[in-house]
């Protein structure tokens, strides 16, 4: 049996907004237990967290079944690599030293069995937009994470999850979040039509919370694979060729 390349982004676990946080875990651990068979590699993009901000000696709370998964799949060999989102990028050495994920902080272009893929959670990347590109830089910016950090975690986590609940609460109000609004309003279609690198076979995204699957005019394809919170969707490489399937929720 041939090995595969999984892609999976945005559950945002933890969300005050999700009615059943502890059934969306399982749901995800579920999946996770299921491609452990024909994986030779996961890559997290983006948003897996709601948020997530590791103090010295503190990690926030629960998550235990995912993580732990996690670790499971990179003990037993699965490459298991985690892209920081606009949600969870906050983190140190936790996950590699704990789980032994990979961490991504940047975009990344890799080879797979002969195709180029760019990947990345998404956030920023062909945006105009100087109000979110400012918070983007907020959140990265040391001071200001050193700042943060003085908060007791109990303060700082539940702020941080206030937060993306009224971020989210927004985003529901606007019904772009769900809607591919076509190659010349959406960011990411954007940025893969004006790189300038050497040719990418895929694009492969987070963020948008959207199921695309649109090919250039250079051949390469662009896929934004949707997220955990209402479709369940993800993406899967089997060497040959890469396709966005449905994880069925009546699986658990």
């Amino acid at each position: 049996m041939s090995k595969k390349t999984y892609f999976i982004s945005d559950a945002h676990l933890g969300s005050l907004m999700v009615e059943n946080p502890k059934e969306q875990e399982k749901l995800l651990v579920a999946w996770l237990d299921e491609i452990k068979h024909d994986a030779e590699a996961l890559y997290m993009l983006g948003d897996m967290f709601d948020f997530w901000y590791e103090y010295k000696l503190v990690v926030p709370r629960g998550y235990t079944r995912f993580l732990g998964k996690l670790a499971e799949l990179s003990d037993i060999g699965i490459a298991v690599h985690f892209f920081i989102g606009n949600h969870d990028l906050w983190t140190t050495d936790y996950f590699e030293k704990e789980i032994g994920m990979i961490v991504h902080k940047k975009t990344m272009i890799t080879e797979i069995h002969g195709k180029k893929f760019l990947l990345a959670h998404g956030a920023g990347l062909g945006d105009p937009s100087k109000n979110f590109k400012f918070r983007l830089w907020l959140f990265h910016n040391r001071l200001a994470q050193r700042l943060f950090s003085t908060l007791h975690p109990r303060i700082g986590v539940s702020l941080g999850l206030a937060w993306s609940k009224n971020s989210r609460k927004k985003k529901n109000g606007n019904i772009a979040e769900y809607t591919y609004l076509g190659e010349d309003k959406e960011h990411l279609v954007q940025f893969a039509k004006s790189y300038t690198g050497d040719h990418v076979d895929y694009f492969v995204f987070g963020h948008r919370h959207i199921i695309l699957d649109l090919m250039l005019k250079n051949k390469s394809r662009v896929l934004i694979i949707g997220d955990w919170l209402k479709l369940f969707t993800y993406a899967v490489f089997d060497g040959e060729n890469i396709y966005i399937e449905q994880y069925i929720k009546s699986n658990i």
